[in-house]
């Protein structure tokens, strides 16, 4: 049977259905001859206590209820097609496993729930341009002993307060609120392979960013306290969650729905073979993942469960937002139907992601939500790639400069950041490195960054690309970039750790480096503390001015104006007067990217005064300005207030 005649199961009860007198259990595999579903004591060892045979009902669902209270029991589900019987495996709607995934667990889900759950609220936000995310490996946090964590690499790491560093500055969740970011991005906290990082060995040296997903619905054990007993994850995430959520900051959980870990032996293939991923013309894997596979999420049961698992991780987990990793190669109707179920349990999760493939698809480019087609996208926002190549070159040549470190003709494209990548008429998008056109309707849609897990942190890549230059010098290259990245519309992005200068030691992609490569060096706090407040100063000046937010495209055109230099490498500009009803009247930014001091004539008016001067933020004013010019001193920015 081709997979377009495959049946649709419009329920939402597939999976382990838990209750007092019984649990039920559904899966749908149209092509299955005869399903098994096999009973454990153990999550990971000992023989089946009970096998059952599911039966076959309409739509291509198998079913079987069995009487009486089975939580505690671990199962797994086998395949048989083609004459053939598949892998035992967990189902693919599997809520919670035993060790490494290897077996489901029926559970009574609301036995996971900390103290206090039903009252958790969701921090309060107003509007997306008030976000100012902050993208965390949940292990980098809290593993390196210089933390004072003691849950460290795990979710509980991130409920302790009062940690400290060897010189007694705050870490973890105390840093994390000091600093004033509004969401927490978490790297894939979901389940994945056990071939990455088993959790029968976790005293042993393992590390991985997460990014090959085995079971999308259940968070990974590695980062739990006991990920043999599969209530342990749930229970400690949530706690995790809500610590947060009582901290002020909210959670966006990254997901991976593009690709699998494993290919032939996922459990999408083990259950229905084939389906869940889209084939090339010869019956071969599509790769657009770069990882062996992609999904098709223009099938209709695999577009029903992309939008299932987020409702699920939003209503169950009460997660704030999602990241989608590789979003080019979903589809644009499975990502704006996601969107309209998201936003139906709360309007202010916000959505996000990357508006690219790492390789070529079948499916249509007009289908795919990449970062061209964000304007077709609702209430879904892309990462702006124009900007970060922009301010530091290009992510694919290590040694090219941007424009915080003296390259010019960069000046279109940084223009097209502080716009948030909607249309102005005063941006020259024949000049922007990447797009030629805008691609935002709205601000929001706009991740603005310089810095992500991927590719060098930003501090290694000015190693990289300016091996001569003083550690004085690259401190205010990197203060440049964060002063761009905060004070442009837009929703602003950090890498964590980027506020203390993270270093990787050179290490491009580190998605099982050590720990050693990875782990925050709370050290690095006290060594470079200056920058770090500089940083937490410039959170609170985009926070305390909504001129730096506006929520639509349109106030953006109305208020934001270009003026012209005569220098390359300088960008002045005005915000217009009590924007976004500021306080402040007109507000002047100039970003100085070349290595000397520019000379710039202010707009006629009162006088002015200077509330960044690229080292120190006051903004009561650091000095009134007489003269109609000021000098800007190289690699740095300013901001003047009138």
């Amino acid at each position: 049977m081709p997979f377009d005649q495959y049946p649709t199961y419009l329920g939402t009860d597939l999976g382990m259905n838990w209750s007092v007198d019984k649990t039920i259990f559904k899966l749908w595999s149209p092509a299955a001859q005869a399903v098994k579903l096999r009973l454990y004591s153990n999550g990971s060892t000992g023989k089946a206590i009970q096998t059952i045979d599911l039966q076959k009902k309409d739509n291509g669902v198998w079913e079987a209820t069995l009487s009486g209270n089975q939580k505690g029991k671990y199962y797994t589900v086998q395949v048989q097609q083609g004459g053939k019987w598949l892998a035992e495996t967990p189902d693919a709607y599997a809520k919670a496993v035993g060790l490494n995934g290897k077996r489901g667990m029926i559970l009574d889900l609301t036995e996971t729930n900390p103290t206090g759950w039903a009252t958790d609220k969701r921090p309060i936000q107003k509007q997306f341009t008030d976000i100012i995310l902050y993208e965390l490996h949940i292990r980098d946090l809290s593993i390196n002993p210089n933390s004072g964590i003691k849950n460290a690499g795990k979710f509980l790491g991130l409920t302790e307060t009062g940690t400290k560093n060897t010189k007694g500055l705050s870490t973890g969740l105390d840093h994390i609120k000091a600093l004033g970011v509004t969401h927490v991005h978490l790297l894939p906290a979901f389940d994945y392979r056990h071939t990455s990082v088993d959790e029968s060995k976790l005293d042993q040296p393992q590390y991985n960013w997460g990014y090959d997903p085995e079971h999308y619905n259940v968070p990974e054990g590695s980062y739990s306290t006991n990920p043999s007993d599969g209530a342990v994850r749930i229970h400690e995430f949530k706690q995790a969650i809500k610590t947060l959520h009582e901290n002020g900051i909210r959670v966006v959980m990254d997901v991976v729905y593009n690709h699998t870990g494993a290919t032939e032996g996922s459990v999408f293939n083990q259950t229905v073979p084939g389906y869940y991923y889209r084939q090339n013309a010869d019956g071969s894997y599509s790769n657009a993942s770069g990882c062996g596979n992609e999904t098709a999420s223009e099938r209709t049961m695999v577009r029903k469960y992309i939008i299932e698992s987020m409702k699920y991780w939003a209503q169950e987990y009460h997660i704030d937002g999602f990241r989608v990793d590789l979003m080019g190669i979903h589809d644009i109707e499975t990502m704006n139907q996601a969107s309209a179920a998201l936003h139906a349990i709360d309007p202010t999760i916000y959505i996000y992601g990357e508006g690219w493939t790492a390789g070529s698809s079948p499916l249509p480019d007009s289908l795919r939500a990449t970062k061209a087609n964000t304007f077709k996208l609702n209430q879904v926002a892309a990462f702006s790639d124009d900007l970060r190549d922009a301010l530091k070159g290009s992510v694919f040549n290590h040694t090219e400069k941007g424009f915080i470190n003296g390259r010019t003709g960069l000046e279109e494209s940084i223009k097209f950041g502080i716009t948030a990548s909607v249309q102005h008429p005063q941006v020259d998008y024949s000049k922007v490195n990447y797009s030629k056109a805008p691609w935002a309707k709205e601000p929001y849609q706009t991740i603005t960054y310089a810095e992500c897990h991927d590719n060098h942190t930003l501090w290694d890549r000015l190693t990289l690309s300016c091996p001569d230059a003083s550690e004085e010098d690259r401190i205010k290259m990197q203060k440049l970039a964060m002063t761009i990245v905060l004070t442009s519309q837009g929703v602003p992005f950090l890498h964590a750790g980027m506020e203390m200068l993270r270093t990787k030691n050179g290490v491009e992609n580190s998605f099982n480096s050590p720990d050693e490569i990875n782990r925050f060096d709370w050290d690095r706090k006290t060594k470079y503390l200056a920058f770090n407040d500089y940083v937490r100063q410039l959170i609170q000046l985009r926070k305390n001015h909504p001129a730096f937010r506006m929520p639509t495209a349109d106030m953006i055109r109305r208020n934001i104006k270009f003026l012209e230099t005569k220098d390359p490498n300088l960008i002045v500009y005005q915000i217009g007067l009590r924007a976004n009803n500021d306080n402040w009247t007109r507000i002047v930014v100039i970003y100085n990217g070349n290595t000397e001091e520019k000379f710039v004539t202010l707009p006629k008016g009162g006088t002015y005064n200077i509330v960044l001067d690229g080292t120190q933020i006051v903004e009561t004013g650091i000095k009134t300005l007489i003269s109609p010019k000021v000098g800007v001193p190289g690699m740095s920015a300013m901001i003047l207030v009138e």
